[in-house]
């Protein structure tokens, strides 16, 4: 089983382009920029799989930028990196949109849980059903955070949607934090339920004191990653076959299959991040 590491990662890696998914062919060597979200880098999965691409391939990876989305965006924008993998959403549609990247497809998932104080009013620890979860703490009407959080956000919509509940009263609160890392800390101040990142959770991103995972597992909390490349057509000079052989090689059985494994061991034998949702209905 492969160690996580709890630090930000800055690697190099070899690889190589390769019209084939399920492999990766030998190729001169060359430097491929990338732009990686920070839970990959913070976990060590960025540097497992580049290991893996190093073993069939003659390129060199450099992260460029890893860190939150807009950093990352802005590194596409800047015509920085030849590839680019975060989250899915706004940012990532107005870069394709603005005609910065092309071939965006997703490649992962990571999930979120929702997250309370060890009292547990609403009784909900261990669920593994998020939209039930919600039906519950409505139904007891206890507090809980609306994270203002893109991801979050999204994922509580379609909680609710599927629970058929419309959130309102004094018990549903806004989200004033203040901070993207500190809605912890604030659902905590109010003996509240909130929904955020398991990663942010497990290695101690998120503020709070006491704060416990009630609630994971739920594919329907699951989040995509996308992986793009950067535009030929705006970018010449981008590392075009190299990009396009990553992009390849990380929707490739080889990490699919990988994806499962890593991290699981370490915390509960879920795993930090998910396949694609066809390759986990295998």
């Amino acid at each position: 089983m492969h160690r996580i590491s709890m630090t930000a990662i800055l690697i190099v890696a070899c690889f190589a382009a390769c019209s084939d998914s399920s492999r990766v062919g030998k190729a001169d060597k060359g430097i491929v920029r990338v732009a990686v979200i920070g839970g990959m880098t913070m976990t060590g999965l960025w540097n497992e799989v580049t290991k893996m691409f190093e073993a069939e391939s003659g390129y060199k990876i450099e992260v460029v930028a890893t860190g939150p989305r807009p950093l990352l965006a802005m590194a596409m924008r800047e015509g920085k990196a030849d590839l680019l993998t975060m989250h899915s959403g706004d940012i990532t549609t107005d870069v394709v949109a603005e005609g910065y990247g092309i071939n965006i497809r997703p490649w992962a998932h990571n999930d979120l849980v929702i997250i309370g104080p060890p009292s547990d009013p609403a009784g909900i620890k261990g669920m593994k059903d998020g939209a039930e979860a919600l039906r519950r703490i409505a139904e007891q009407k206890a507090n809980f955070v609306d994270f203002r959080g893109n991801g979050p956000r999204e994922v509580c919509h379609k909680l609710w949607r599927k629970a058929g509940i419309l959130p309102e009263g004094p018990w549903f609160l806004k989200d004033e934090s203040g901070e993207h890392l500190g809605v912890a800390a604030f659902a905590e101040s109010h003996n509240a339920y909130t929904v955020v990142g398991r990663m942010p959770i497990l290695f101690k991103k998120k503020k709070s004191k006491s704060m416990e995972i009630m609630v994971q597992g739920d594919p329907d909390m699951q989040r995509p990653y996308i992986v793009m490349e950067a535009n030929p057509r705006k970018f010449p000079n981008a590392n075009h076959a190299g990009a396009r052989a990553l992009s390849d090689f990380l929707v490739s059985d080889e990490v699919q299959q990988f994806l499962p494994e890593f991290g699981a061991a370490e915390y509960g034998g879920i795993p930090l991040f998910h396949p694609l949702k066809a390759r986990q209905r295998r």
